[in-house]
């Protein structure tokens, strides 16, 4: 088989494509995540990438796929639907339905209409079919860079109230003064600045902060939930929704 990157050096040497890099005035240097389960698609969408400078970090399978969304600054996934264990569907339905809103551009080697319109109905930005150019890949993936990074809304700093976030530097404060968290505790407390006003309920928690783990005890978010509020006090008004989970208002705590 050929490599990768030398089939790209050949389309770009015989077709006389030309393929941008992504430029250095966008909002930071964007990171990619590759999903598919085939070893030689994802090495060819790799190697693709790194030609126009933009990082990427892959996954062979959903699981892996969701934890490295929640545990890394993800900007966008490209994902394929033929998976064993969870389908790229069940990926995107997954993340949509915990609240992320990161783009997603669908690869499949499937016809069917059908299909397209799951995607899309499923939260899809894009769609492509296998087999696919490169270039015209690539360009899909810089145009949608160019649309949600220039979004104020992924801006690094998540502020409600009198408590601010910034995920890049991994700080937390209030009021102005630092607030020293763990890990985890960073974490939850992202989940619910990015989703105020909404009641979530302890599995989308443990999907979102801990992962699919079945052996994690289901009253550790009860046990977390306790240490934010010991910390923050009064300027964190999380909410229990009796039998429903949680959720962040803009109130003063009582």
């Amino acid at each position: 088989m050929v490599h990768s990157a030398l089939v790209i050096f050949l389309i770009r040497r015989f077709t006389g494509h030309r393929i941008t890099r992504w430029g250095h005035k966008s909002h930071g240097i964007p990171m990619i995540l590759v999903v598919d389960d085939e070893s030689g698609v994802r090495d060819l969408i790799v190697d693709a990438l790194s030609l126009v400078s933009i990082p990427s970090t892959t996954a062979s399978h959903g699981m892996e796929a969701l934890k490295k969304i929640r545990e890394e600054t993800i900007n966008l996934v490209i994902l394929d639907i033929n998976m064993p264990l969870m389908d790229g569907y069940e990926v995107l339905q997954r993340m949509r339905e915990i609240g992320l809103t990161i783009p997603v551009i669908v690869l499949t080697a499937r016809l069917d209409r059908e299909d397209t319109k799951r995607a899309f109905e499923l939260g899809a930005d894009d769609f492509v079919r296998k087999p696919f150019g490169i270039e015209e890949l690539t360009l899909r993936v810089q145009a949608i860079l160019r649309r949600s990074m220039s979004d104020s809304s992924l801006n690094s700093a998540i502020r409600m109230g009198d408590i601010a976030m910034d995920i890049d530097r991994h700080e937390v404060s209030m009021d102005g003064n630092p607030i020293d968290v763990s890990p985890t505790e960073f974490r939850l407390l992202q989940v619910f600045l990015e989703n105020p006003g909404r009641v979530l309920s302890k599995e989308q928690l443990l999907s979102q902060v801990w992962g699919m783990d079945k052996y994690v005890d289901p009253n550790i978010v009860e046990t977390y939930i306790s240490y934010l509020r010991k910390k923050f006090g009064k300027g964190l008004a999380l909410r229990t929704v009796r039998g429903v989970g949680y959720q962040l208002t803009d109130q003063v705590a009582p």
